[in-house]
């Protein structure tokens, strides 16, 4: 029997590989990266980091100062992800731009 969700679940979702690129610049904390995450409520950032330190993806370290401090990194497979994905990423980025364009044209068509 196939795992729940699998690994469409986690490079298919809306905001996994977001989360998975932010971190490849290093640990970042909580708050940080719900900044640099336009349109992620906090709900959904915990959401997503928790299945990604479920999935071996990210590590979440807490400090015990006050207040505590807790900070998420990729762990090796999440860098190796990361690194696999990253053709994808630069692709989307690149042409972004056209398939705007292509998503207004297709939405201007007469219904059929």
């Amino acid at each position: 029997m196939a795992a729940r969700g699998g690994c469409k679940a986690v490079v298919a979702d809306k905001w996994s590989m977001r989360v998975v690129s932010d971190l490849g610049a290093g640990p970042r904390r909580f708050t940080d990266l719900k900044r640099g995450l336009e349109g992620i409520s906090q709900r959904m950032l915990t959401v997503t980091l928790r299945s990604l330190e479920r999935d071996g993806i990210v590590t979440r370290t807490v400090l015990q100062v006050m207040p505590p401090n807790v900070t998420y990194e990729l762990t090796p497979m999440g860098t190796a992800m990361l690194e696999a994905a990253t053709p994808l990423l630069r692709w989307s980025t690149d042409y972004l731009p056209r398939i705007t364009e292509a998503r207004a044209d297709y939405d201007a068509r007469p219904g059929d």
